[in-house]
């Protein structure tokens, strides 16, 4: 299988750090090993097995111990299972599912076959959010309840402010490898600093294939397929998937819809007190 990253010694350092990310979380885990139509799919466990369980889906260029980091506090009331995305630069197979269909969806759909797990509690981080819908629209009877976190795949922002602030940092940071944007790039995307991804995508940027398609927006039509009860949860600051765009076209299209969330002055990755707020939502809704 050809890697998408430029030799083995960068991905070795690439493991390196996810795996010292996931020691540093510091929690007891189990690490499982998923086989489906794209590719072995490496899945982190985490929580009391006898409690309900929850699919957890990290964002673009990431990692399940990144979503973990956010949102693992989700695992003193669920059993958790924190998904390596296929194709990224992470534990699974290096195998890329085809965005325009529902191949995203069948994949979250034999992995849950798979893992045996009904009325599953789905959050989607991001890109995450993308796969989540994909599932959604191929099969959701396994689902119970939808949580969705900036999701790609419902509306796009300014495309020539989301060039300026994101795209040009980036390339400029690939040609010159300047760190300084570097955190140009972060300091548009992420509401804090955060060390690891600085250095975590310093590595990826300069020594990995990344994805640059254009991810496709979900349909009305694939909208009407939607039964599970989905909740959104977005970011004012937003360039990529502004809130306040989102939450009009959501509110429009999505009849299964049971909350929308604008999260002031936040931008694409959320603070942790504001994961914090969607963790305490998404408990109190188990209880509902």
């Amino acid at each position: 299988m050809n890697s998408y990253f430029k030799n083995s010694e960068v991905k070795k350092e690439a493991l390196l750090l996810y795996y010292s990310k996931l020691n540093a979380l510091n929690i007891e885990h189990q690490i499982l090993n998923i086989e489906t139509s794209f590719g072995n799919t490496n899945i982190i466990a985490t929580g009391n097995k006898n409690n309900k369980p929850l699919v957890l889906v990290h964002g673009t260029n990431g990692c399940a111990p990144l979503a973990l980091e956010a949102f693992g506090n989700l695992s003193n009331k669920f059993r958790v299972f924190a998904v390596d995305v296929v194709g990224q630069p992470n534990l699974s197979d290096e195998n890329r599912p085809d965005m325009s269909g529902l191949d995203y969806g069948k994949w979250m759909y034999e992995i849950i076959s798979r893992l045996n797990i009904y009325e599953v509690y789905l959050v989607g981080i991001s890109f995450g959010g993308f796969i989540s819908l994909k599932t959604l629209v191929y099969d959701d009877r396994r689902i119970v309840k939808a949580f969705l976190i900036a999701p790609a795949g419902v509306i796009n922002g300014n495309p020539l402010t989301t060039w300026y602030s994101v795209f040009l940092p980036l390339k400029l940071y690939k040609w010159t490898k300047n760190t300084k944007f570097l955190n140009r790039f972060l300091k548009t995307l992420f509401s804090y600093n955060d060390a690891f991804a600085l250095k975590f995508l310093a590595l990826i940027f300069l020594n990995y294939n990344i994805d640059f398609s254009t991810i496709p927006l979900i349909t009305s039509q694939d909208v009407k397929k939607i039964k599970t009860p989905i909740y959104f949860f977005t970011a004012e600051n937003d360039v990529l998937f502004p809130g306040g765009k989102m939450e009009k076209k959501v509110r429009c299209i999505f009849k299964s819809l049971k909350n929308f969330t604008v999260f002031k002055n936040a931008k694409h990755v959320l603070s942790q007190e504001d994961n914090n707020k969607i963790i305490e939502f998404i408990l109190k809704s188990k209880l509902q």
